[in-house]
């Protein structure tokens, strides 16, 4: 690590912020010893917030029904290969109930831009969830919706929105997604959320195709300008039936030194190890813990159909990544010397309903 990889990494830890070039420039010379001194600060930041806390979510994934066609994703309108399935309301209150007994008090409905799932059945849900479980949050990551949708499923209860922006380039979006999907309608519905209240998340894929470090340097901007509640980040993952099969995969150690940016960007944020970084390498989940992260999400989805929510080959989602392995888990964070607690943790405060177990 040369002097001014140093300053500009001591820069961040202090001020939050660098200017586009300098994240450009942080990015061209990382190097190992550049990540281990990022990991450590990125720690100390987040204990400083957080403690040695992971918060867990129970991930529902509701439907890979899609109707878009983006040329990374496994359940692209186009694939012919992808098993279909959705859930009904009456499946996800199940997942619910079972995840609550489990101890989860986060609750993540996911899925693909499937048409099915309207205002009409998706504020009567939200309203039976939060009834039947007050002391949860929701989250929602269910793709582009107007703001009049936004709308009423905030006021129908739902807390929190994750919506990736995937790159803040606007040409890199392009190469990336069908002409049908817009930057600026993906902005414009990051703002949407934002102005409603909700507690927003965005993200990327790290070595998505045709990223660069000028684009990275261009999403570390705008999660500093933005200031998301949640951010997501893993490496990309190739799926098998899609335009990018042949693409090689994103690397777990620059997505763990790009977890450690983020952190010392944004505090407060939570920040989650996520499965692609599990499925990437063994012990992903622990390094992304190690690098800053404080968030995981087990797999909550009926048995049957965790495998066919496979936007990347080889999905992980049984054993510690299961909510029904949330003991290994545990045992797991606790031998990096971190525990796992079942309170919604808000990015604000960092402070709700603890429950250790």
């Amino acid at each position: 690590m040369n002097e001014n990889t140093r300053a500009l990494i001591l820069t961040l830890a202090r001020d939050h912020c660098l200017t586009l070039d300098q994240y450009e420039s942080l990015l061209r010379t990382w190097d190992d010893e550049a990540a281990a001194l990022l990991a450590e600060l990125a720690r100390q930041v987040r204990e400083a917030v957080y403690g040695k806390e992971v918060y867990l979510r129970g991930l529902i994934e509701v439907s890979n029904f899609c109707r878009n066609d983006c040329l990374y994703c496994g359940i692209r309108r186009s694939n012919a290969r992808c098993d279909r399935y959705r859930l009904t309301p009456e499946d996800i209150l199940l997942c619910c109930e079972e995840g609550y007994a489990l101890g989860f008090r986060t609750f993540v409905l996911q899925g693909g831009e499937d048409g099915y799932y309207t205002d009409g059945r998706l504020c009567p849900l939200i309203r039976e969830i939060k009834a039947a479980w007050p002391d949860c949050a929701v989250t929602l990551s269910l793709g582009e919706r107007s703001r009049d949708s936004y709308a009423a499923l905030r006021a129908a209860g739902a807390d929190r929105y994750l919506l990736r922006h995937e790159t803040a380039d606007r040409v890199h979006y392009g190469r990336l997604h069908p002409p049908e999907l817009s930057f600026d309608r993906r902005m414009e519905c990051l703002r949407d959320l934002r102005d409603l209240g909700y507690q927003v998340g965005c993200g990327f894929m790290v070595g998505s195709p045709g990223q660069t470090l000028a684009t990275l340097a261009k999403d570390l901007k705008f999660i500093e300008e933005f200031q998301p509640e949640m951010c997501g980040i893993g490496p990309f993952l190739p799926h098998k039936d899609t335009p990018f099969r042949a693409c090689p995969p994103g690397d777990p150690d620059f997505t763990c030194c790009l977890l450690s940016i983020i952190r010392l960007i944004c505090p407060t944020v939570l920040l989650p190890a996520t499965t692609a970084l599990g499925t990437a390498r063994p012990d992903g989940r622990e390094r992304g813990i190690l690098a800053g992260a404080n968030v995981v999400m087990p797999n909550l989805s009926p048995r049957e159909v965790r495998k066919k929510y496979e936007l990347y080959d080889n999905k992980i989602c049984t054993g510690a990544e299961s909510a029904q392995g949330s003991g290994s888990l545990s045992a797991r964070m606790a031998a990096i010397g971190y525990r796992v607690v079942t309170r919604r943790g808000d990015a604000r405060t960092g402070l709700i309903q603890k429950q250790t177990i």
